[in-house]
């Protein structure tokens, strides 16, 4: 009985630390804290929490059918601010960051919803430099495809 008990903990061993390799450090989790921050804006429409999560001047690159579309952060708060009657929300999910002193990077898949249902998705690329205050997202890449699963991520 022992040795099929411990058969089975050294099976399970593998498993056991995939919690560990899920759950995010305290460090990761700061770089993380603007963009939800800056998601949740997207959804509320907020121009103003947009723009205070970002880099004065900062911009962005969307890669929209093999071509890139690029603005800055205070025309896309202010493009996303207006108001409209759709529901949005941008989720991101298994991302991969990288610290090295006061630079961030975010990589993550994405899937991005209109009232409620999977519009397109992709892969974003956050650069976050930190400032006195805390992380900023300092630049924003992403690709776009409406091929995506049929079942969203969590």
């Amino acid at each position: 009985m022992k040795k099929l008990l411990a058969g089975f903990v050294i099976a399970l061993s593998p498993f056991a630390g995939a919690s560990v390799v899920m759950a995010q450090r305290p460090a990761e989790q700061a770089v993380l804290k603007p963009v939800h921050a800056f998601f949740a804006g997207m959804s509320a429409r907020d121009a103003a929490a947009i723009k205070q999560t970002t880099v004065p001047g900062g911009t962005m690159v969307l890669m929209r059918d093999g071509k890139p579309v690029q603005m800055t952060f205070t025309d896309f708060a202010d493009r996303i601010g207006k108001p409209g009657t759709t529901k949005i929300e941008e989720r991101i999910h298994d991302p991969l960051i990288r610290i090295d002193h006061d630079l961030a990077i975010v990589w993550a898949p994405f899937d991005f919803y209109v009232d409620g249902k999977v519009d397109h998705c992709g892969t974003d690329l956050f650069v976050l430099a930190h400032q006195e205050d805390g992380w900023q997202i300092a630049s924003v890449a992403d690709t776009s495809r409406n091929t995506c699963a049929a079942t969203p991520h969590h």
